[in-house]
């Protein structure tokens, strides 16, 4: 494992052979200071002819051009696939990043995923121009390589290259490839934490799920087409319905939905407005068209939208700590051709900017007594219920917004901790956590001395606890239910 000659590098070798026993300490690190302050914007992005220009790009040329790009920029990236789909195409994933093909001690893993429903394709060639625009930009930006050089970036340009197959450019609405080959909405085939979600799990939604539980992503955004605005969890709530009154009320756009708020509500407001305030538009908070709603500083909660079962944010969120929002970039879902070098201009800045945001909060490391880092260790913020989980080297990231907490720490054999920590503003606070083994009580059990547990068998990660409505929603199956599902189902398929 190479560390590069950075100051954040040498940071990261310390930390391994000196921070070993320190239970708590906070540092400037370069990382954000760079980020805001000594580190000039990105520079316009001007596409290479040669390589990829503002046109729809079909799988077999998605392919080629990021074989191509893999082949051109070996140092830069590294190209894998996390799965087919139903039709045998490959879910391709390309990692952007300084070490794109191992792992790098102290550097955060983050994601963008594009093209879930298959009629919204803007997202996916603003990925490709994101590809694009890194590695001809690394040598010569500040901001790309600082980026590069601290984050590792995996791209997912489409997760339904099925349905983009028989989409249509210039259809603004409607379902015509939004789904799988199938005929599955891939982005209500997760499982859900408000409800149980009996729909049969789709081979491109099983990839991901495996792709995420194999790498600790940080931060995550999930582009889609068919509004202007930056959704965070939670997507669904545990009493949601279309109206109370009438499932026809849904059709006079008199939607009953009420905000569905996470323990880290905060932290999810300011990552969707570092996306909306960095667009052209977005935080203007301008309908799309007279009839749809307009949102104040182009964010949202989900669930105020509108309800859903089974989203992509809310799984990656409550199963494995990692913060992702959607990101409604187009109020055409399948606009012209002609179009796209506009909306990349829109977008260009807030795609990396958000992606910075991984080195906001805390970061640290979590031991053994004898220096060897722990994986798979709990950690919860006091007062947020949502838990992550350490690396195999024992790492950990989390983003938070100025103040004080207290993390729970919490390892299988370990004695159970709580450490105090302050964030402040442009300072990614170090944390490093030395656990103590359980003590020791002799003769108890049949197997003779054993090891005390200090509490009950520990959840992969801590989830907020269930309104006791909850389960008597989900099992909700009247012919009210059916017609606003099927309601639901019509709204998001016109305005995304």
């Amino acid at each position: 494992m190479i560390l590069r000659n950075t100051i954040a590098g040498q940071l990261v070798v310390l930390l391994l052979i000196y921070g070993r026993h320190t239970l708590l300490s906070s540092a400037k690190t370069v990382t954000s200071e760079q980020m805001s302050l000594a580190l000039p914007e990105p520079r316009a992005y001007l596409p290479d002819a040669q390589n990829l220009d503002f046109v729809y790009h079909d799988h077999e040329e998605l392919t080629r051009f990021l074989r191509a790009t893999s082949a051109r920029y070996p140092n830069l990236t590294a190209l894998y696939s996390i799965g087919k789909s139903i039709q045998g195409r490959d879910l391709w994933v390309m990692v952007v990043s300084s070490s794109p093909y191992e792992h790098m001690v102290g550097k955060p893993d983050v994601k963008y995923v594009g093209n879930i429903h298959g009629n919204e394709p803007v997202g996916r060639e603003m990925l490709l121009h994101l590809i694009q625009y890194f590695v001809s930009s690394y040598n010569t930006d500040q901001y790309v390589k600082w980026l590069l050089d601290n984050t590792r970036i995996h791209i997912l340009p489409t997760m339904n290259p099925d349905g983009y197959a028989v989409s249509k450019e210039g259809t603004c609405d409607g379902g015509q490839g939004r789904y799988n080959a199938r005929g599955f909405d891939l982005n209500r085939n997760f499982p859900d934490y408000f409800k149980q979600n009996n729909k049969r799990g789709q081979p491109e939604t099983d990839a991901v799920k495996d792709w995420i539980s194999k790498i600790q992503f940080v931060l995550s955004g999930s582009l889609h087409g068919g509004a202007l605005v930056a959704s965070y969890p939670y997507d669904n709530t545990p009493n949601s319905r279309i109206c109370r009154s009438s499932a026809l009320c849904a059709m006079f756009q008199t939607y009953s939905a009420a905000p569905s708020l996470t323990p880290d509500d905060d932290v999810f407001k300011h990552l969707s407005l570092v996306y909306a305030r960095n667009h052209a538009k977005m935080s203007r908070g301008v309908a799309c068209k007279s009839a749809t709603p307009a949102f104040e500083n182009g964010i949202t909660n989900g669930a105020a939208w509108y309800p859903l079962t089974g989203g992509m944010q809310d799984f990656n969120y409550v199963w494995y700590g990692c913060m992702e929002i959607t990101l409604e970039i187009s109020c055409c879902k399948f606009p012209p051709a002609y179009e796209l070098k506009k909306y990349w201009e829109d977008n260009q800045l807030s795609l990396i900017k958000f992606l910075a945001e991984a080195h906001r909060g805390v970061q640290g490391f979590v031991f053994d007594p004898a220096g060897m880092p722990i994986e798979r260790a709990s950690i919860k913020i006091k007062g947020r219920d949502v838990g992550f989980q350490t690396t195999k080297y024992g790492e950990f990231w989390r983003i938070l917004l100025p103040g004080y907490y207290k993390a729970e720490v919490f390892a299988e054999g370990y004695a159970p901790r709580e450490v105090e920590f302050v964030i402040v503003e442009q300072h990614p606070t170090l944390l490093n956590v030395t656990l103590q083994a359980s003590k020791r009580i002799e003769g108890v059990g049949a197997g003779g001395p054993s090891y005390y547990r200090p509490m009950q068998p520990i959840p992969p990660h801590y989830r907020p606890g269930i309104p006791p409505y909850a389960a008597a929603a989900s099992t909700d199956n009247g012919i009210f239910s059916t017609i606003s599902n099927g309601l639901n189902s019509l709204y998001s398929n016109i305005f995304g």
